[in-house]
């Protein structure tokens, strides 16, 4: 039987999840900043649809995408050299979230981005833990991403796009500034070919848990971010 989170109740073993459903660890709780933040930490997400109960996650295997690893195609890198955007950090967090929530994706319906999840991760903004990189085009959003970043480690969670690479510039130029960092780990919680064709590959929930552990013993980078010049 699923864990029902129940009050306080702290989420079982991520090694009780499930494997099939991949990962489904638990049911109930809240998405108050304290038990989201305490999810991440251990290594557990949610995702769930509108109308059901919140559901969290700890997939075995788990993509992520270590930043020195990053793939930048011939056809990318020209885009960054030569075509006119700008990149800018936590300036339209929740317009992100939203346009994110609407994006259409191959094989979904709906979206897991509920107006109880955009709500959620806004106050999560508001404290320094969320964030949003959004690349703007003739003085337009055109695409971004947003995430939760603790220690040295970004869990990215969705990202849209309304022009031709607009999403891939503000990833690029995250994943540049991570480095910068000193981050050692972006998560991106499950496979996907676009992911993959940028450098993100699987790794064992073992090996996830433990150099998560690892980069959460730094200090969180909390508040309004901004990026290093000259990244790329």
């Amino acid at each position: 039987m699923l864990p029902w989170l129940a009050g306080n109740r702290p989420f079982p073993p991520i090694a009780t999840a499930l494997r099939e459903p991949n990962g489904l660890l638990a049911a109930g709780g809240d998405l108050s900043p304290q038990r989201l933040l305490n999810a991440y930490s251990l290594g557990i997400f949610p995702w769930f649809s509108e109308g059901d109960p919140i559901l969290w996650w700890s997939p075995d295997p788990r993509m992520v995408l270590f930043p020195s690893e990053l793939k930048l195609s011939h056809s990318l890198a020209k885009v960054l050299r030569n075509k006119p955007y700008e990149v800018r950090v936590d300036s339209a967090f929740r317009t992100v979230m939203e346009s994110c929530s609407t994006a259409p994706r191959p094989g979904q319906s709906g979206t897991w981005i509920s107006t109880q999840m955009i709500d959620a991760y806004c106050h999560l903004h508001k404290l320094g833990y969320a964030h949003s990189v959004e690349t703007w085009i003739d003085g337009e959003l055109a695409g971004g991403l947003y995430g939760v970043a603790l220690g040295r480690v970004f869990f990215g969670e969705s990202m849209f796009r309304r022009k031709t690479d607009a999403s891939k510039i503000a990833f690029i130029h995250l994943v540049k500034q991570l480095e910068a960092w000193g981050f050692g780990m972006i998560d991106c919680q499950m496979n996907t070919r676009h992911l993959a064709s940028l450098g993100a590959h699987e790794i064992s929930r073992d090996e996830f848990s433990a150099r998560l552990a690892d980069l959460l013993k730094f200090d969180h980078l909390t508040g309004k971010w901004q990026f290093l010049p000259k990244t790329l």
